[in-house]
């Protein structure tokens, strides 16, 4: 069954605002309740809370770079991928559903760190977890949103790709 366009284009801005939501709430909580670099450990330090300010991208890169081409890289090449992401979903309305939820989760985390970027100066980071042969970089909400939307899109490629596989030889 085909959905009406406007309940579609309703659900996913809604989806999309409660991305943004949650992470922007969770920033706003570490942002008031713990101080820059203050940690709290859970489960023994394999889970503990740092708030850190970030102000460059992914793992800090870009974070040295300074005036026009900071702003450029950081704000502006994000602002237009954001909306080139937010316009491709809106109108594509033939996507598959996971695909489609994954490219919200990616364009809710992205908007919800550059919201960041843009009102504070820098991204709030404030997770961080080690399981000694596995450990992350300090991540907030958004990234997790993001992380999840880029692990949806290579789960449902692969899994296409053998379903097209299997019909290829099926065939012969």
């Amino acid at each position: 069954m085909k959905m009406n366009k406007w309940l579609r284009a309703f659900l996913i801005l809604f989806i999309l605002a409660l991305n943004i939501g949650c992470d922007q709430v969770s920033k706003s909580i570490v942002r008031k309740d713990m101080y820059p670099n203050q940690e709290i450990d859970y489960l023994g330090r394999h889970f503990t809370l740092e708030r850190a300010e970030n102000t460059g991208a992914f793992l800090s890169l870009g974070d040295t770079l300074g005036g026009p081409v900071h702003f450029v890289l950081l704000v502006i090449l994000p602002v237009v991928a954001l909306l080139f992401g937010l316009g491709y979903i809106l109108f594509k309305t033939n996507m598959d559903k996971y695909r489609l939820l994954a490219i919200i989760l990616i364009i809710g985390g992205g908007v919800g760190n550059l919201y960041d970027r843009v009102m504070h100066g820098s991204v709030t980071d404030f997770m961080h977890i080690d399981f000694i042969i596995f450990q992350t970089g300090i991540f907030n909400v958004a990234d997790m949103s993001i992380m999840a939307g880029m692990f949806i899109i290579i789960i449902d490629s692969f899994l296409k790709s053998r379903k097209e596989k299997a019909a290829v030889a099926k065939a012969k």
